[in-house]
């Protein structure tokens, strides 16, 4: 990494988590929504190899420890994503980590983050961090608040 990459680096308020496992930890149950095509396999892979099994999808009818959620300019407008967000966090035992991945800045169907933190905001969950976490998707990792079951 030359001096400018490093500066470059210092100063972005992304985290870059490569290959780590984004917070999941082995025996989690991880519920997957808004899969497609594009979705980046490689860090499904990652995930997976975390969790120690296979991410369930959206029509997964028990509780779950976390979320992850492909989100892209076409899947539709804040009120959908926070309608989403509502529904994912719902799904959830006891709060837990939600990543929204979007389409990096001037890839086609890309997100601004002030729409995930918006959405995010409606849907009573707060943003903790973003993230590179492939060369073409960027991470917002959620928390969900502990439901008072």
């Amino acid at each position: 990494m030359t001096k400018t990459d490093s500066a470059a680096k210092a100063q972005s308020p992304h985290k870059d988590h490569g290959n780590e496992s984004l917070g999941f930890q082995s025996g989690q149950i991880i519920q997957e929504f808004y899969y497609d095509d594009d979705a980046d396999e490689n860090l499904r892979q990652i995930i997976e190899k975390a969790i120690a099994s296979e991410l369930v999808d959206e029509d997964y009818g028990d509780v779950s420890d976390g979320a992850i959620i492909w989100w892209r300019a076409e899947d539709g407008e804040v009120d959908d994503l926070a309608d989403l967000l509502v529904d994912a966090s719902g799904n959830l035992d006891n709060g837990g980590l939600i990543w929204v991945f979007v389409p990096k800045a001037g890839s086609k169907n890309s997100v601004d983050t002030q729409f995930v933190e918006e959405a995010t905001q409606t849907a009573g969950l707060r943003v903790m961090s973003s993230s590179h976490v492939s060369p073409d998707w960027l991470g917002i990792r959620l928390l969900a608040r502990a439901s008072e079951r």
